[in-house]
């Protein structure tokens, strides 16, 4: 089984990091083929081409890359802080350029519009991270990241069965909080993997 495990945040030693390599570590020893990318420590370029923009095909090696890595995984993991609601422009730009036309998604012939998602993975897994109380964040803001990844990015290519967590407040957790937060990511893509195979 193939993944692709995506972190999306400039600090090296952040607690995205981890949470990504407890998904990493939990996928690598059921036996997964993992590729990992840190966008920010590869220098991923977030800035979509005209031509990317108007459906065209992407010109840049790495952006290629990412795409043939996204439509062969079968699992796929993305963590990244909460920036306002939605990715950091690091992860607005990978989405932007990876999850493209005629590869992610398509759509129908004719006037209905219908977008036919490409992806073959089996299921996906966000974790996000952030300093907003969680009822707070349901209650108030209507968790918009979970409506971004659940319905506009991930039903819309084709994934049907998502995962998310979202972790907080980072600001002010202690040392047992940010455990058994690991140990949560680490469940949640060990239940993932289960769920595929199965």
């Amino acid at each position: 089984m193939k993944a692709l495990v995506v972190v999306g945040h400039p600090a090296a030693d952040s607690f995205n990091h981890a949470l990504a390599e407890a998904v990493w570590a939990a996928w690598t020893s059921a036996g997964c083929d993992v590729v990992f990318h840190d966008l920010y420590a590869e220098g991923f370029d977030p800035l979509l081409s005209a031509s990317e923009a108007r459906g065209g095909s992407t010109a840049d090696e790495t952006v290629a890359a990412h795409i043939a890595e996204l439509r062969a995984c079968d699992l796929l993991a993305v963590v990244h802080p909460n920036c306002w609601g939605a990715p950091p422009a690091m992860v607005k730009g990978w989405i932007d350029r990876v999850f493209a036309p005629e590869a992610a998604y398509t759509f129908a012939k004719g006037d209905s519009g219908e977008a036919i998602g490409l992806l073959r993975a089996r299921a996906a897994l966000i974790l996000n991270t952030g300093n907003t109380e969680a009822d707070r964040e349901e209650n108030h803001f209507g968790d918009p990241l979970d409506q971004i990844w659940r319905r506009c990015i991930l039903d819309f290519c084709g994934v049907k069965h998502v995962s998310r967590a979202l972790f907080g407040v980072v600001a002010t957790s202690s040392p047992d909080d940010r455990r058994a937060w690991l140990e949560q990511a680490g469940k949640m893509a060990r239940d993932m993997w289960e769920q595929a195979r199965s």
